[in-house]
Order: structure tokens, then sequence, then C-alpha cells
């Protein structure tokens, strides 16, 4: 195994844990069955494992999924509580949100085709990160919510409001962010969030369903294909603030302190 390779598997990494099958890399969230969060330390190793896929471009197929109860069910909160009261300026709660603003670029902008398997509860980040996968299959009795307008926060986390809409619809995206309401896999499936729902016990098949023949796709039209669709998605969020979330997240939770 080169030096390259070594780095995709560096044990160092604990809150995620990443296993190569030939082409394609499998991703898992909570190693450790922790809770099922998306704290500092998940964000700092997502993101450096898709800083060193630049230099693989053998890896053809990325799948993300958890080894936890739950796909995700969202943010750190007790982490963004620590952050500020540490540091009251709010810096460095905006180094928090800003590194998820750029690990969702890094899944989105990969050289990868990007596969979401969700089982359990997706909810606020959870959801968010799973939407800039390229495909997304879930289990059908996975939940989904966005409740971060019920929380008194703004759905800021990852620049993730205009890639749902963009996926999804405004309108719906919009009653969904406002009511807070859980939805479930076959509602995500019909407005778009999942590609496929299929049983608890399907996933595996599901996911190598889509990897068997991505790996025997040219590398050159995969990628291709890939900025082709991002720049179109990008397009059409021409008035994305999303640079400015980690900015209102922070500013925000400020303000109720």
């Amino acid at each position: 195994m080169n030096e390259t390779a070594r780095s995709l598997l560096d044990s160092s990494r604990k809150a995620i844990r990443v296993e190569e099958d030939g082409p394609a890399l499998h991703v898992r969230l909570n190693p450790w069955n922790q809770e099922d969060t998306l704290d500092g330390a998940v964000l700092e190793d997502l993101r450096l494992l898709l800083d060193d896929l630049h230099d693989r471009p053998d890896i053809r197929v990325l799948t993300l999924s958890s080894m936890g109860k739950d796909f995700c069910l969202g943010a750190d909160r007790n982490e963004y509580r620590a952050a500020l009261t540490a540091d009251p300026s709010g810096s460095a709660l905006r180094r928090i949100a800003d590194k998820a603003q750029r690990l969702c670029q890094a899944l989105e902008n990969t050289h990868a085709v990007t596969i979401a398997r969700l089982h359990g509860r997706v909810i606020g980040a959870g959801l968010a990160l799973a939407s800039f996968c390229d495909l997304r299959v879930g289990a059908d009795t996975c939940r989904f919510r966005m409740p971060e307008v019920g929380i008194g926060l703004p759905p800021a986390w990852g620049g993730a409001m205009g890639r749902l809409v963009s996926e999804a619809g405004a309108a719906r995206i919009r009653e969904l962010m406002l009511t807070c309401e859980v939805f479930d896999a076959e509602t995500a499936h019909r407005l778009g969030i999942l590609h496929r729902t299929v049983p608890l016990d399907g996933l595996d098949e599901a996911v190598d369903s889509w990897t068997r023949p991505l790996v025997r796709r040219s590398p050159e039209a995969l990628v291709l294909t890939k900025r082709m669709l991002a720049g179109f998605a990008r397009a059409d969020r021409t008035a994305d603030t999303s640079l400015l979330d980690s900015h209102l997240l922070t500013a925000h939770i400020n303000q109720q302190r």
C-alpha cells in the first residue's frame, strides 16, 4: 500500500472508520458507538479524508454510512455551547461552522461518486450532510427532521439550505423547515431527498447495485458529469447565502446567551 493509501486509512482518525475495497471507499461514522452527532472531530476527519482523495483517482466511489443506531442526530449542540463559553466573541464557534461549510463543499466537489446509506433517524446536520452526496438510499424505516427553527436556530449548517432546495424544491423544503415536522422515507423519496428506499436489511445490496456499474464507467466521464451537474446545481443557487451561514449561526447563538 502506498503512502497516500495509508493516509486514507490512518488509524489516528478516531471519529470515523474507513475501509478500502478496490476502487470503493467505505466511510462509517461513529465507530465507537457514541452519540450519533457531528462534532468537530468528525468534521475534521471527513474533510481530511476528502482532501486525501485528490491524490487517489483510483477511488471511484465513496459510501457514507453510520455504525450507530441512527445515521445522525445532527450537530453537537454541547460543543457549540462549550465553544461559546470558552470564547464569547464567537470566533471558536465560527471555526466549527466553517468546518461544516468546507466539508460540504468538499463532499459536493470530490471526483468520487458519493453514496449516502441512511438508516434510523436522519436529523438536522445529518440530513444536510447526506444531501451533499450524489446518491442517497434509505431504509424504509428512516425518519427525517429539520428541527433548527424549533430550537431557535437558523437552518444554516454547511450551507445546506440551497442544496436541499435545489434537490427537493423550495415549496416542500420551506414547509419542512418552518414546521420542523418529522417525515418518513416514502416522503423523502417522493421529494427526491432519497433516490431509493429499501428494507433495512437491503441497504448493502442497494449500495452494491450502484457501486458495481459505477466502478466500470469511464473515470473521465464520471468526473466530467459530476462537475457539470454540480455546476448546474450551483447555477440554481445564484442567491445562495451559504458563505454567510457560519456567521449567521454564530451571531444568532450569541444573541440567545
